[in-house]
């Protein structure tokens, strides 16, 4: 843990220093008025909220016992004193990020989290680090719980976490071209750039932290087109800089809808279908914006 922790201070650092150089080599280059320097200072608010008082309050140890209680109780050990020991916990870690991820953008509840990483117009290094403030209470570690019980060390679950997510930190640009074969393996820049689109074609991809396979084998993989800029954002993209907009907006649309709901079944359905569901069937969740997109696109009017 204390490895973790002085992993983290020296990241912290680093992360807000590179993306503060690249937004001033993005301002220069493109014009100071068409860099977005106040969604960087909600990023960097976002980020310095959660990283100091949050934490504290927040300790990791709030869901932490939970994964000590599952180590304790494991069906058998890795040898984490050979190189495949840690081979299997990079492995099951990935795999469990690429869940968490996928339900994270397909569960409304996780998703209201979530958003705020997606909520930015423009797609930075500062974007990033913009990851909201109410994760630790959704329950997202639950993902990660098993791990321990497949013989992966807690403390070694939690470090390879870190790692995913501070690798993924410079997939965050769009001025990084597409990587030849290593778009089949890795995580890239290009790859999350379809992920962080809002375009129909583009929606829901994309899932995967340092690697992209799980995405290829679960058919959640979509390449970037060279036809089709992406588009960053939310699907209703958001307009304001209001940091308590940002956090809670999505929380705020839930509260609306569970009080609104006429049976404890569309209760439910508001917090565990897809965000953009309607129990009547006329939401606006990725499915029904596709299906709505094929007639268009096919030159016939929408049902």
């Amino acid at each position: 843990m204390a490895m973790l922790l002085n992993l983290l201070q020296y990241a912290n650092g680093t992360v807000l220093v590179a993306s503060l150089i690249e937004a001033l080599v993005l301002a220069v280059r493109y014009g100071r008025h068409r860099y977005d320097w106040k969604a960087t200072l909600v990023s960097i608010t976002d980020f310095l909220v959660r990283e100091y008082p949050l934490r504290w309050l927040l300790p990791l140890a709030f869901w932490g016992h939970w994964m000590d209680w599952f180590w304790r109780h494991r069906l058998w050990t890795l040898p984490m004193h050979h190189w495949t020991g840690w081979l299997a916990c990079f492995v099951g870690q990935e795999f469990c990020y690429y869940w968490y991820h996928r339900a994270a953008h397909r569960t409304r509840w996780f998703w209201c989290t979530h958003s705020v990483h997606h909520s930015p117009n423009q797609l930075n290094l500062s974007a990033a680090y913009r990851f909201g403030w109410t994760g630790r209470l959704t329950g997202s570690t639950a993902f990660f719980m098993l791990a321990p019980l497949f013989g992966m060390p807690p403390g070694v679950v939690m470090l390879m976490l870190t790692l995913n997510l501070l690798y993924q930190f410079w997939l965050h640009v769009d001025w990084i071209p597409r990587l030849g074969p290593l778009e089949w393996i890795l995580n890239t820049p290009s790859a999350h750039r379809v992920h962080h689109a809002s375009n129909v074609e583009y929606l829901d991809a994309n899932y995967g932290g340092v690697l992209i396979v799980f995405d290829r084998l679960f058919g959640t993989y979509v390449a970037e087109r060279r036809d089709l800029p992406c588009r960053y954002g939310l699907v209703e993209p958001v307009t304001t800089y209001n940091v308590l907009a940002i956090e809670f907006g999505q929380w705020r649309a839930l509260w609306r809808d569970l009080v609104s709901a006429r049976s404890l079944r569309d209760a439910w359905g508001y917090v565990s279908e897809p965000p953009g569901w309607r129990p009547d069937g006329q939401g606006e969740t990725t499915d029904d914006l596709r299906r709505r997109a094929k007639p268009i696109a096919l030159g016939m009017r929408p049902e």
